[in-house]
């Protein structure tokens, strides 16, 4: 079994504390159609069971994706197959913000984007994805990923200044503060896990099923969405204690409780 030190998250050398899930409202931020999919689905799939609300919104509508379709044909294409697999995890409210796709720029539009976003949705989490250049298992991240994954950490805490991004308050949009953390999938070195064992695993692999003209269009690359989505969060699972769980870098944004020079 490989571990945490050896294989930057996919194993279980590592115990690690569950993620808290003391919060209501969650924002899901992504580069592209199918990326929450790839194992974030599965834990949207647990908190909206729960009764938790949660928003996608994606950067792109993945209208590069798919090499034998023209964009203007994928476009629409992925927008509706992310549609279709948020529904298979109880997420009704799908947002895309048309930046393009490859060629995703990081700086104070997509930023401003992103801050829109959170305060009109007001989460207390934002669930992102790997903003470094390596990821889980030393995987080489896409450009678009790292873009957006930091983009979007760095908006949770924008989101709250009123100075940054004044011209928001004129759409109505008033700081939100209320981000208390920051939850990174794919990340090499995770700190906290969701136990997705059971039903939240099978309706995060039919969330990533419903993606089938996307991953039909890899090619050599397609694969069985049960068996890859089987795998990782069994490989996860041994971090928490469980059959399969999926792991996150959690950045938080405020103390949970007293600050520790309080205590």
């Amino acid at each position: 079994m490989t571990s945490l030190d050896d294989a930057g998250g996919f194993g279980a050398g590592t115990a690690l504390p569950p993620l808290p899930e003391d919060w209501e409202r969650c924002l899901a931020v992504a580069a592209h159609p199918d990326d929450i999919e790839y194992g974030t689905a599965s834990v949207v799939a647990r908190w909206t069971a729960q009764g938790k609300q949660v928003a996608y919104l994606l950067a792109t509508r993945g209208e590069a994706g798919i090499d034998g379709l023209h964009p203007d044909v994928a476009g629409p294409l992925r927008e509706a197959e992310e549609r279709a697999g948020a529904r298979e995890v109880g997420v009704d409210t799908v947002e895309f913000l048309d930046h393009p796709d490859g060629t995703i720029e990081y700086g104070p539009a997509l930023r401003r984007d992103i801050v829109r976003a959170i305060r009109r949705h007001r989460p207390e989490i934002v669930v992102s994805g790997a903003y470094t250049v390596r990821m889980v298992a030393g995987v080489t991240n896409q450009a678009d990923h790292r873009v957006v994954g930091l983009a979007a950490l760095d908006a949770a805490r924008d989101a709250g200044n009123r100075w940054i991004f004044p011209e928001l308050a004129d759409e109505g949009l008033e700081p939100w503060g209320g981000v208390r953390c920051v939850c990174v999938a794919g990340a090499e070195r995770p700190t906290h896990a969701v136990d997705v064992s059971g039903e939240p695993l099978e309706r995060g692999i039919a969330s990533l099923a419903a993606h089938a003209e996307y991953t039909k269009g890899l090619g050599a690359q397609t694969f069985d969405p049960r068996a890859f989505l089987t795998w990782t969060a069994r490989q996860g699972g041994p971090a928490l204690g469980v059959e399969a769980a999926v792991l996150f870098d959690v950045h938080m944004l405020a103390f949970e409780g007293p600050p520790p020079w309080e205590q």
